[in-house]
């Protein structure tokens, strides 16, 4: 029986990697004009941690984030089929479709097909899938295994199996590869680049353990203030902990034994700052068994900031630099990703950049495809040269909350991304800035609908305008409603004028409501 499983996995494997070498000849950069036959599955799971996602509020219409991937439809003979859990009000389609431009709505509307699972229940997207036959069925009769390739938020073994199923190849990481997008192999990764990152742990499974090499951190850092604890796969920031170690001092290194030491510290586990309001300890230590954990040196710094980079590798192998960010963090000690502003600041962008691609290239050489984010800490020093301190903190292999920003700036101006200096121009040579979020959300934002959001923000004259090039572009809108939370990306000629527009939105919301 072991030796028909085995097999089974073999065959399997070799047919995934099969439809795999489509991909080189399928694929085409979203720059070019492609004037071939092309069909595109998008399924916008967010296939990660379901009890982790569940802090997010309105975390089941983040399948919307993906919209903008309704770019593609501007090159005339692309087909997209978008799955999603439940329907998408027809208003919030048009919404895209009306940005796309150089090309007629209606021609766009009618390459684009929408399928629904209607199941609003607390499982992945890509499961839901699976688990309807009959939809999977109607689904494929509509795809030409030739020509099509699926799209997804996040690759899993979940994923894998619904390429498998519909016999076309996955523009996604090889599910085997996810270990290098955990807090541990992101660790791995930045040792083997050289690229410098907090002191941490191994990887451990109990709180005994985790207390273990949590008291050896201390012991090697005997100055550190603080500790963060970080479930091995986190979304968000929302896995992550702190232990503030200054009630600790009686078993500080040099104080106690180390037996002392990792005794109190376990027991101070239960004291534990979560990031998320919700979360207990209780709680926190099953996810320990189920995903393991690390401790790593909390950064201090008086004046800190978040930036990430972002890139891609094509089926090629290929690595290419789409953009630098500053993220806006938030929460009881800003772990939590709000939001981010576009370029990252220009006294570190192209040094994080360099790190990214590093890291890309590394990616690449162990068959990683796809779009991946690191995200880095920035402390400032009056005194030193460069005055910026970067560290590496983390890698994401998928696409983040920095994806769909960048998306719509594409999507709105069709502009590129220049490396070398890390901006982005539309094609008339203009640069563009901007500042977004995932979280502008208020209690009296509750009951808005779509309609009312456009009715509001057009009569103040903030939507993006297409001639100008400047203005406001909306995704979540079916979040809006029933959690008053929305996403917004302000979009200006210059940092100064993405951020005014951002808050004028704010300003129009506020006095509508």
């Amino acid at each position: 029986m072991m030796i028909d499983t085995l097999s089974a996995l073999s065959q399997s494997d070799m047919q995934f990697q099969q439809l795999q070498t489509r991909l080189k000849t399928l694929w085409r950069s979203p720059d070019e004009f492609d004037v071939r036959n092309c069909q595109v599955l998008i399924v916008p799971s967010l296939s990660l941690n379901q009890s982790e996602l569940q802090k997010i509020a309105g975390v089941h219409y983040y399948e919307e984030r993906l919209l903008f991937s309704l770019a593609r439809l501007r090159n005339p003979h692309t087909r997209l089929i978008y799955v999603t859990s439940q329907p998408l009000h027809p208003s919030i389609v048009d919404y895209y479709l009306e940005l796309l431009p150089g090309i007629p709505s209606s021609h766009a509307r009618d390459r684009l097909e929408l399928f629904a699972t209607y199941d609003a229940s607390l499982k992945p997207l890509t499961q839901k899938l699976l688990e309807r036959p009959r939809l999977l069925a109607k689904i494929r009769r509509g795809l030409d295994p030739d020509h099509a390739y699926m799209v997804c938020f996040n690759s899993t073994p979940l994923e894998r199996e619904l390429a498998l199923k519909l016999e076309i190849p996955l523009l996604a990481l090889d599910p085997d590869l996810l270990y290098w997008g955990t807090k541990s192999g992101s660790r791995q990764i930045f040792q083997a680049c050289g690229v410098p990152h907090p002191d941490g742990s191994e990887l451990v499974h109990n709180a005994a353990d985790l207390a273990v090499v949590t008291a050896e951190l201390w012991e090697r850092q005997p100055h550190l203030r603080r500790i963060v604890i970080k479930l091995n796969e986190g979304f968000s920031g929302e896995g992550n902990a702190l232990l503030d170690l200054p009630p600790l001092q009686a078993v500080a290194p040099q104080q106690a034994t180390q037996a002392e030491r990792v005794q109190r510290v376990q027991r101070a586990f239960g004291d534990l700052r979560f990031q998320c309001p919700t979360e207990t300890w209780e709680h926190f230590e099953q996810k320990i068994h189920d995903l393991g954990a690390i401790a790593e040196a909390f950064i201090e710094g008086e004046t800190k900031r978040s930036p990430s980079v972002q890139g891609h590798i094509n089926p090629l192998g290929e690595v290419e630099m789409l953009s630098t960010h500053d993220q806006v963090l938030g929460g009881p000690d800003g772990q939590i990703f709000l939001g981010c502003s576009f370029p990252a600041d220009e006294e570190y962008r192209l040094r994080i950049q360099a790190m990214g691609e590093a890291i890309g290239k590394n990616l690449a050489a162990k068959g990683a495809l796809e779009r991946y984010g690191v995200d880095f800490v920035a402390v400032y020093h009056p005194h030193r040269i460069p005055n910026w301190e970067l560290q590496a903190i983390e890698i994401n292999l998928r696409k983040g909350g920095t994806t769909h920003p960048f998306m719509a700036l594409k999507l709105l101006t069709d502009g590129q991304y220049r490396p070398e200096n890390g901006l982005f121009y539309t094609r008339q040579g203009q640069a563009k800035f901007y500042r977004a979020s995932d979280n502008l959300q208020k209690a009296a934002y509750r009951g808005l609908l779509p309609s009312d959001l456009m009715d509001i923000i057009v009569s103040d004259r903030l939507h993006f305008n297409s001639i100008e090039g400047v203005g406001a572009a909306f995704h979540l809108m079916g979040c809006l409603s029933e959690y008053g939370k929305l996403g917004l990306t302000s979009i200006g000629n210059s940092p100064a004028q993405a951020e005014e527009i951002y808050h004028q939105v704010v300003d129009s919301l506020d006095r509508a409501t």
